[in-house]
């Protein structure tokens, strides 16, 4: 990923309430061009799927993770990598690809059964190696192995004649096996074996781009999924954008390199703490550890999990990619496929609440996630309820708008409802109709109006301020989402501000911590709001290496909301990344 710095503003919060949000009012969590705009017609298919089908198939299936027999580190695709296998070696495992129980019918049948509506491939992983007769290589399914048949064609014909898209991963720059293809961690043109040294520029000009024109006008893909933009430059990845310029309803991601954005952004292995505002954005993850098959790896996700990151994928305004990694013999690991067809089961009954849906107008909601429908002069919430409550009352708090009808999706039954001052109440049943997540579909007049919520003490009464429930005074500042969790970055500009709303169920003091990373000395920040607190901010060695300290002190009031706001000193002030702020009840 990207290095990013991140810059913290604040002003102070007063107890002041907010107007409420509409729909209308909130970032668009996926780009909508203008009507009639050529990218608003090729992307509606992809925006209304939501859920798609990741293959990583190729020799490295045939090691499975095992070279000269010892385990090796890491994801099964990048044995050869990882390992540092020379080429000639490396080749020796396609005379055993042969995969007898490869049935491409069954694979877009369960792509179907998982409620997936599109499917993507691996054409060419890493390490070189074609699933489709190449004219321009021979370190392809026809030429090195025993199977000699293509590979793609019949998995083409079986997905789209289940009504699912079809679409092609290609890794154009990075190739382990041709002279001149990048190497991760290597100077251009070199790697870990002799035979692996060339010319870059030669390597595209005579490899990867005729491979790319081959599998456009031969399969017709509805997605072409680029990886690893190695040493691309503009001039280096215009020949490949030209030749998807011939293939106008083709959609393309954001890793072809040299400056080319393609149609959606595409984050791995983790979910975006708020969504991406203003793209179309697609997280795509594993099952369990590994891309390609790896023998070992028996880490698998419950279905529960994928269910519910399915549901906080979509909740902001994104699609789910989601892999499996066939063995050599062509088959799917049978915990992907038990997995996959519960996330089916799940989806028959809820897939009205996921499908062709929009994002939900609420920052965070304590028991689960929402998404959203349109009318003509109605809203529907799909309340996706991952903690039923105990004493059968759900509320919706800062929601404005009058509720029309509430139910449970999966059986059809009404559900009483009440209002409040704080949003809506729901009288739920005792026990919920699903133990992953179960939904209530609401129906609100007009478009949500949203006020802010403030951030609640915990059942210890700590109070967490993470950067998805702050108030932003200016789009300059950025909540950045990453595996490790997600941050306030981009404050370039200490005049911005950032606040937050925190109630307390009784009055008194809090121990004030903060989580910050600044590799520059000399940043001061301050805290106002309920009190003043200036904190000199520790350097640390990048960042991405955060620190804990203590702040100080401040005294919150039970009667109304505060306002908390950070504010850099402006002197001398240098970016500084903050994960978040923690108020414990002081002894």
């Amino acid at each position: 990923m990207p290095f990013l710095r991140i810059l913290l503003s604040t002003a102070v919060l007063t107890a002041l309430v907010l107007p409420p949000r509409t729909l209308a009012d909130t970032p668009p969590a996926a780009s909508v061009p203008p009507a009639g705009d050529p990218h608003d017609a090729r992307m509606a298919w992809w925006r209304d799927a939501k859920f798609g089908m990741f293959i990583h198939w190729g020799v490295y299936a045939v090691p499975a993770g095992i070279h000269e027999g010892k385990p090796i580190k890491g994801i099964g695709e990048w044995i050869m990598s990882h390992d540092q296998i020379p080429v000639q070696r490396y080749r020796q495992y396609a005379a055993n690809f042969n995969p007898a129980g490869y049935d491409p019918e069954a694979w877009a049948q369960l792509a179907k059964n998982a409620g997936m509506r599109y499917l993507i491939i691996t054409a060419k992983h890493h390490d070189g190696f074609a699933l489709f007769p190449s004219d321009v290589s021979d370190w392809d399914i026809a030429d090195a192995t025993p199977w000699k048949k293509d590979l793609l064609a019949p998995l083409a014909g079986a997905t789209r004649a289940q009504g699912l898209k079809f679409g092609l991963y290609y890794s154009q720059a990075q190739d382990w096996v041709h002279p001149g293809g990048a190497k991760a961690g290597y100077k251009e043109g070199n790697g870990w074996d002799p035979a692996q040294q060339g010319n870059l520029d030669h390597y595209l000009q005579t490899i990867a781009a005729p491979q790319v024109g081959e599998i456009l006008d031969r399969y017709q893909p509805d997605i072409l999924w680029w990886d690893t933009p190695q040493w691309m430059t503009a001039r280096r990845a215009s020949p490949f954008a030209e030749l998807l310029s011939h293939h106008p309803d083709i959609i393309s991601n954001d890793r072809l390199g040299g400056g080319f954005q393609g149609d959606l952004t595409t984050p791995e292995q983790y979910i975006p703490s708020v969504g991406i505002s203003g793209k179309d954005w697609e997280s795509c993850m594993t099952i369990n550890d590994t891309w390609g098959y790896k023998s070992t790896d028996h880490n698998w996700k419950s279905s529960s999990t994928l269910i519910r990151n399915l549901i906080d994928i979509v909740s902001k305004g994104g699609n789910y990619l989601l892999n499996v990694g066939p063995d050599a013999n062509g088959n799917i690991p049978q915990e992907s496929v038990d997995r996959l067809l519960e996330v089916g089961a799940w989806l028959e009954t809820n897939g009205e609440a996921i499908y062709a849906t929009s994002a939900s107008p609420f920052k965070r909601l304590p028991w689960g996630r929402c998404t959203t429908r349109r009318g003509d002069s109605n809203t529907t919430l799909y309340l996706h309820i991952f903690n039923w409550p105990h004493s059968g009352k759900l509320q919706l708090r800062g929601l404005t708008n009058p509720v029309t009808s509430a139910s449970l999706l999966a059986t059809g039954t009404a559900v009483e409802f009440e209002s409040s001052d704080d949003g809506p109440v729901f009288n739920l049943p005792t026990r919920a109709p699903d133990t992953s997540s179960s939904t209530l579909k609401v129906t609100i007049s007009g478009i949500p109006a949203v006020t802010e919520i403030p951030v609640a003490p915990d059942s210890r009464g700590t109070i967490t301020l993470l950067p998805e429930d702050a108030i932003m005074s200016s789009p300059g500042v950025t909540v950045e989402s990453r595996r490790s969790g997600s941050n306030l970055g981009y404050w370039h500009n200490p005049k911005h501000t950032v606040e937050w709303l925190v109630e307390s169920p009784t009055s008194g003091k809090y121990t004030v911590e903060i989580e910050t990373a600044a590799p520059y000395p000399g940043s001061v920040i301050r805290l106002q709001g309920a009190g003043k607190l200036a904190f000199p901010v520790p350097k640390t060695t990048s960042y991405h290496d955060y620190t804990l300290s203590k702040m100080g002190e401040i005294h919150l009031n039970q009667q109304t909301p505060t306002r908390l706001r950070l504010i850099p000193v402006i002197d001398a002030w240098n970016p500084v990344n903050v994960r978040k702020i923690l108020l414990t009840p002081a002894p």
